[in-house]
């Protein structure tokens, strides 16, 4: 099996996905084209045609793409951890 890795382009979507707030499913996210980062409305748009976000400036989760922000949101904290040990 090939080694996976995040390319630019997923880490884009990662980092969109960690915006979401999860404790709500009544607020989604409009990622403004003239002032957001290049980067972010390309990954808006890249989530929207895998199904994650209802629109392609964002919106709202569907219910795949909040399990893909859930464990995006996870392996960020888990990165971030200062207790991991080996």
């Amino acid at each position: 099996m090939a080694q996976a890795h995040f390319s630019a382009e997923l880490l884009d979507e990662l980092n969109l996905l960690c915006l979401f707030n999860l404790d709500t499913t009544q607020v989604g996210l409009k990622v403004h084209a003239g002032s957001a980062a290049p980067g972010a409305v390309a990954a808006a748009a890249r989530l929207h045609d895998k199904g994650l976000v209802t629109q392609a400036d964002g919106g709202y989760l569907t219910p795949r793409g909040r399990e893909a922000a859930l464990h995006a949101q996870e392996l960020a904290g888990l990165l971030a951890s200062p207790e991991l040990t080996t």
